[in-house]
């Protein structure tokens, strides 16, 4: 059995995203934001494909994508409410990172695995910025999803995609805790 770690299990249950309505300066600069990255990057990866990477998004470029919001959701036919509200994560909190998902040729491990691997890229990401005391917020919606913002954006190739935007900063203040899945409602037990 391995070593247990009482700190990090005491840590994951009781993590809590910070809304990026609550995200403002500082946040991490490149030398702190490295471990976090690193520890992302230690995600379960079948076949060691490494099917995904990660883009720094900061600055004038936070501006950038949210102008590139607003154009790409005039685009598509957006509402003025779902492009304000697409808009809002870029021009309120002050670093991103995306996680790109990179579909890797194989004969062995399916893509559904990779897109599971960058999922878990995410996760590794938010946790690892929670854990070293900075507010963060997975976020997706319309824009993330559309390939143009990604290529426009990002710089995303055609076998890539947008797993997750992690917005980082200092929560300026502690939200409310929400309601949690019940356990014993989600799980079955098999022993047979």
């Amino acid at each position: 059995m391995s070593q247990s770690n009482p700190e990090a299990l005491a840590f994951l249950l009781s993590r809590r995203s910070r809304p990026y309505k609550i995200l403002g300066l500082p946040a991490p600069t490149r030398d702190e934001l490295m471990p976090i990255l690193t520890a992302a990057a230690r995600t379960p990866d079948h076949g060691k494909l490494e099917p995904w990477r990660f883009v720094v998004v900061q600055g004038d470029a936070m501006a950038r994508l949210a102008d590139l919001v607003s154009t790409r959701g005039t685009a598509l036919g957006k509402s003025d409410d779902d492009i304000a509200k697409a808009r809002a994560p870029y021009e309120m909190t002050p670093m991103a990172v995306a996680v790109i998902e990179t579909q890797k040729p194989s004969d062995k491990i399916p893509a559904i695995e990779m897109t599971y691997s960058a999922g878990a890229a995410c996760l590794g990401l938010l946790n690892a910025a929670l854990a070293a005391g900075w507010g963060a917020n997975w976020l997706s919606g319309w824009a993330s999803h559309d390939a143009e913002f990604g290529r426009a954006g990002l710089g995303l190739a055609g076998n890539e995609r947008i797993a997750g935007l992690i917005h980082i900063g200092t929560a300026n203040a502690t939200p409310p805790e929400r309601p949690r899945p019940d356990i014993d409602t989600i799980t079955s037990w098999m022993s047979q």
